[in-house]
């Protein structure tokens, strides 16, 4: 058969076919066009989903980690130094077993505790226990248009979650039990923790309902922190031979690496909290520096004035109430105020180590009130303040004006003090009854790396 006549054959068969045919494709054409609209929405859908950007997700992955550096090792060195040397591997213990457990406790119920989506203004809900729907794909919203993946979000508040009750650790070192060190920071974090921080951060929470201020956590990490220590410290009471022996820091070089140690991961900390890699993380990184750095000379000149000598003690004790000020205000005022802010909080936390406490007799053993409590207390109200667009801060909501945020900020640390100091006081008498607070005095004169743990941090 030649070629025209195969193509006239095949194009009769075409015919024919396309006759018996037409009825479905008929069908065909209209069903596609019936599904259209469906699947042009579905696209439309994907095509406006968030995405997270690559370069915000990597910051605050790095983020995340230095706050963990903040925990350990910088926390661990800090508050070991400041001990005797028969109590430093106690801390160190402690501090680590501390956030250890504070890391299970946040994925299995605290995320959903604080973040969990409920309208409650005290309590997130129980929506995401056990990470409950919070996959690769989830993602959180920033302070702007953008989104990052939930697992960076969720790890970066698991950090706070876990530093914070480590935090209180210091206030009544060298006497405590280890068991119930750790069992009071979990239900502290528990009933106190973990509302607090819902009330501030979450857009349902009551103090964010009220247009309070707290960047990365004056009120949330150092307040309550400070607070509980403070009544820790006075509930569990004094260390033997408080006041009479000496019970000066063993080793300032440990306090000082562990204070730079906290510096670096405050870095972290600060500018994380502003959850992007955008202009406001490095204001927050330009207020960490600089607002540490005049506490830091702050300190010393107070202690030269008073004492006649600055020391490297209150150097470093001027680094932390230089970082625990600007922490509220990090993203919120400008750099000539978070200057102003550091020089005054540290003469603020100078009275309350050197004349309050030992005024009072309490033993705040690492002066976790004195620097976090005061501090944190002088720098949530200091961001009313310096939140102003005047002086040269980011500038309040609309229609909100200085002595309006700054009572909201008034209200919000009284929300806390209150909150965190009848949780704390019940929670410590609640540990007492179930497993006592305070070690045998035969432990304590030993101390407690031995007679807690059965190692010595120092061999001679």
């Amino acid at each position: 058969m030649s070629f025209s006549k195969f193509s006239s054959a095949f194009g009769a068969l075409g015919v024919a076919t396309a006759g018996v045919l037409a009825p479905v494709i008929a069908f065909a054409q209209e069903a596609a066009q019936e599904a259209a609209p469906a699947a042009a929405e579905a696209a439309a859908a994907v095509a406006a989903a968030p995405v997270p950007d690559k370069g915000d997700t990597a910051f605050m992955f790095l983020c995340t980690l230095l706050v963990l550096f903040m925990l350990m090792p910088g926390l661990g060195l800090f508050y070991g130094g400041l001990v005797r040397a028969k109590n430093m591997l106690s801390v160190l213990m402690q501090c680590t077993m501390v956030g250890a457990a504070m890391m299970l406790v946040w994925v299995i119920y605290g995320y959903s505790f604080a973040f969990g989506g409920s309208e409650n203004a005290f309590f997130g809900g129980t929506a995401k226990l056990f990470l409950s729907g919070i996959t690769m794909d989830s993602t959180a919203a920033t302070f702007s248009d953008a989104v990052i993946p939930e697992f960076v979000f969720m790890l970066f508040q698991m950090t706070f979650a876990a530093l914070t009750p480590a935090l209180i650790v210091g206030a009544f070192a060298e006497r405590i039990k280890f068991s119930a060190a750790v069992l009071f920071c979990v239900l502290w974090a528990t009933f106190v923790y973990f509302p607090v921080a819902h009330m501030v951060w979450d857009a349902n929470g009551l103090l964010f309902g009220w247009g309070a201020l707290d960047f990365a956590g004056g009120t949330v990490v150092h307040i309550n922190a400070g607070v509980a220590g403070l009544i820790g410290s006075i509930m569990i009471g004094k260390r033997i031979g408080y006041g009479k022996d000496m019970m000066a820091p063993h080793s300032m070089t440990l306090t000082l690496v562990g204070a730079a140690m906290l510096w670096l991961g405050w870095f972290g900390f600060n500018a994380g909290s502003n959850l992007e890699a955008s202009g406001g993380a490095m204001l927050a990184t330009v207020n960490t520096f600089i607002a540490t750095a005049a506490a830091i000379v702050s300190w010393a000149v107070v202690e030269t004035f008073t004492r006649g000598k600055a020391s490297m003690l209150g150097a470093a004790s001027g680094m932390i109430a230089g970082l625990v000020a600007i922490t509220p205000a990090a993203g919120i005022a400008g750099p000539m105020g978070a200057i102003i802010m550091g020089l005054l909080v540290s003469p603020l936390c100078y009275f309350f180590v050197a004349v309050v406490k030992n005024k009072f007799g309490y033993d705040d053993t690492a002066d976790v009130f004195g620097i976090h409590g005061i501090g944190g207390l002088f720098g949530a109200l200091a961001t009313g303040i310096f939140a102003s667009a005047a002086l040269g801060g980011i500038g309040y909501a609309d229609g909100v004006t200085m002595g309006a945020q700054f009572i909201t900020q008034v209200k919000a640390v009284l929300v806390t003090i209150v909150w965190c100091g009848v949780g704390s006081f019940v929670l410590y008498k609640v540990v007492d009854l179930v497993i006592g607070l305070r070690v045998p005095v035969e432990a304590e004169r030993e101390g407690l790396d031995l007679a807690s743990h059965g190692e010595a941090a120092y061999h001679s």
